[in-house]
């Protein structure tokens, strides 16, 4: 109840501000589907509007299918399409990721049907490590960890015989393939980095906001590690909100194989522009001036043919 009329309370400011075609909020870290339906509601009763105007909406009033898996999936086809321009497949791979919210589900799912073995997830309280793979009921049960309301991961290791958990401590230390934070910002500083290079690790794909440090990112590039920073590796999310709010102008609802279809060909897209921007003399790429540029030049684009130098 108290959420609840937190919400309201800030949509009845906020409402002011947002709209359709001028700004549309969407959830984050603490804010899921409960709070995007108080906010959404209160909206609706102050506007007697009802349009695309949040995104993450439950499915009985709006929402998107495959919507709160979205940025997971969306890194992982990113990821899967930096090794394959490098000669890699991510099939056999082990993964470490951080986390267990939406990101990390979304992450683990995705990576064990391409056909990796996920090893790693994480909390507050540290992280657990399964060589067996976290698959099957084991991603459903991240699911149960985050309804608990806990924040805490040790009880999977209790669950799962097969799981040690490292209490206070960051998956980053794991020999593994491919790491992927997503969780939280600054995650994975310039020690963890130099822990995973150390143990041959071939691919960093930042799904969480600003996952790694400065020192972190520095030690990647000198490395030349494949490494793609989260505004290009998590826009994922932030594209099937767009999907969502297509669906809720046309007034139609997509399945899940055509929002998926839709967010794999815009992640194949982003990645082209990254390389387009960022491969360097002997082909490699930078993918984090790849993003930059990238990002630059459509926004630059569009100022000057609006007008604006």
């Amino acid at each position: 109840m108290e959420i609840m009329r937190f919400c309201q309370s800030f949509m009845s400011e906020l409402f002011r501000h947002i709209g359709p075609e001028i700004d549309i909020p969407a959830g984050d870290i603490g804010v899921g589907a409960r709070e995007i339906g108080y906010l959404f509601g209160q909206y609706k009763r102050l506007t007697r509007d009802f349009s695309g105007v949040l995104t993450g909406k439950g499915l009985d009033y709006g929402g998107s299918l495959v919507r709160p898996e979205a940025t997971g999936f969306g890194g992982l086809y990113f990821v899967r399409e930096m090794l394959q321009r490098a000669g890699h497949s991510i099939e056999g791979k082990t993964v470490a990721i951080s986390g267990f919210g939406n990101v990390a589900w979304g992450a683990a799912t995705k990576a064990t049907q391409m056909g990796a073995k996920v090893v790693t997830i994480s909390g507050p309280d540290g992280y657990v490590y399964d060589p067996e793979g976290i698959s099957g009921e084991k991603i459903d049960f991240m699911l149960d960890l985050r309804a608990s309301g806990n924040d805490i991961v040790e009880p999977y290791a209790e669950k799962y015989p097969s799981a040690t958990f490292f209490p206070g401590r960051r998956p980053w230390e794991q020999k593994v393939d491919i790491a992927l934070p997503c969780a939280t910002q600054n995650e994975l500083n310039g020690e963890d980095a130099k822990n995973l290079t150390d143990n041959g690790v071939l691919c960093v794909g930042e799904i969480s906001n600003m996952g790694c440090t400065p020192e972190a990112i520095d030690h990647f590039l000198e490395l030349q590690t494949l490494y793609a920073p989260g505004k290009a590796v998590n826009a994922g999310g932030v594209a099937t909100s767009c999907l969502e709010m297509s669906q809720n102008a046309a007034h139609i609802v997509w399945s899940a194989e055509d929002v998926d279809k839709r967010l794999h060909e815009i992640m194949h897209s982003i990645h082209t522009q990254c390389v387009r921007y960022g491969e360097r003399e002997d082909g490699t790429v930078n993918y984090v001036r790849g993003a930059n540029v990238a990002g630059f030049m459509k926004v630059a684009r569009a100022m000057m043919a609006q007008g604006v130098v």
